[in-house]
């Protein structure tokens, strides 16, 4: 189970990289943001050049890394019959809450791709906002022919969860008023387990689940509309979870760590709405688009699991 759990999250990793890469590609090339300004904006009408463009990327892209995992991973371990598996307790189940972040970013942005490319709002929602649904679910299908894993029900679930909140939204307000985000923050448990839960900080930020904290940051001026209110100005409520050394309670410590119980963790906060902050460029909106997916660090109110509660200066 470890190491389909490692597994999962080479997945989620590969997700939330899409994110990351963008980023790097927007700063690569701010010599030519003139040029890149006006290929960003999107189309008023349907650009059928930009449209080919795409599908055919995302079809390449997409069925290569399909490809590349299903050689990496599974090609060296048994097949079997199609089987479900029962995961829903593991992690507390912040293995889930990833899902739901990496299928409703994923969607967000193969909504936007198709807005880019002038499609209509139907096709946005039906062929875009599935983006990430349609990937996580084949790689539920590979996990299910599997013999040495299964397909989780609560990852499916959890990836339908995170797409409904996309599409939800678009169909209730025509805009997304309530965005997952992400944050992180090392701990001392990696030390435990680090081939499992990282031996680098950049390994940690996407195995040690004691330090990585989902959101829900809504917008309040959304809700309000009212001018004493900035625009760009949310309020987050967030869960974590600590004392993890594996999915399961099943591990014996032979390691000191600060906590040996495993709790759950849930948060209140400020934060920052960056696609609410006015900019003519088409550039700085697509960094701030990508950006809007990290939550903001700030103070933040916490009640622990545990018991007891507690108040960060500043939390990330």
């Amino acid at each position: 189970m470890a190491e389909r759990t490692r597994y999962k999250q080479i997945i989620l990793k590969a997700a939330k990289s899409i994110v990351i890469l963008l980023f790097f590609w927007c700063c690569q090339i701010t010599v030519a943001q003139n040029s890149i300004d006006n290929f960003l904006k999107p189309s008023d009408t349907l650009n059928k050049k930009r449209l080919k463009t795409l599908v055919i990327s995302e079809a390449v892209i997409g069925s290569a890394a399909l490809i590349g995992l299903n050689q990496i991973w599974y090609a060296d371990y048994p097949r079997s019959n199609f089987h479900f598996i029962n995961d829903n307790a593991e992690w507390l189940q912040m293995d889930k809450a990833g899902h739901v972040f990496s299928a409703y970013h994923l969607g967000s942005f193969g909504a936007n791709a198709l807005k880019w490319s002038g499609s209509s709002r139907k096709s946005q929602l039906i062929y875009g906002s599935t983006l990430g649904l349609a990937f996580l679910t084949t790689v539920e299908v590979f996990d299910g022919y599997s013999a040495n894993w299964g397909a989780s029900l609560g990852d499916v679930a959890a990836n339908i969860s995170g797409t409904t909140l996309y599409v939800s939204q678009e169909l209730l307000w025509k805009e997304q008023r309530i965005v997952p985000k992400f944050s992180f923050h090392t701990t001392p448990y990696a030390s435990a387990r680090p081939n499992v839960l990282g031996s680098s900080v950049q390994e940690q930020i996407l195995k040690d689940y004691n330090g990585q904290t989902y959101w829900l940051s809504a917008n309040i001026y959304s809700f309000a509309k009212s001018a004493k209110i900035p625009k760009w100005l949310n309020i987050a409520v967030g869960y974590g979870a600590e004392g993890m050394i594996t999915g399961n309670d099943g591990f014996t410590n032979t390691v000191f760590l600060p906590e040996s119980k495993r709790y759950r963790q849930f948060y209140l906060s400020l934060d920052v709405d960056l696609t609410k902050i006015e900019t003519k460029s088409h550039f700085v909106k697509t960094i701030l688009t990508i950006f809007n997916s990290i939550k903001i660090p700030a103070p933040t109110f916490e009640i622990k699991g545990s018991g007891g509660t507690k108040l960060h200066f500043i939390y990330f």
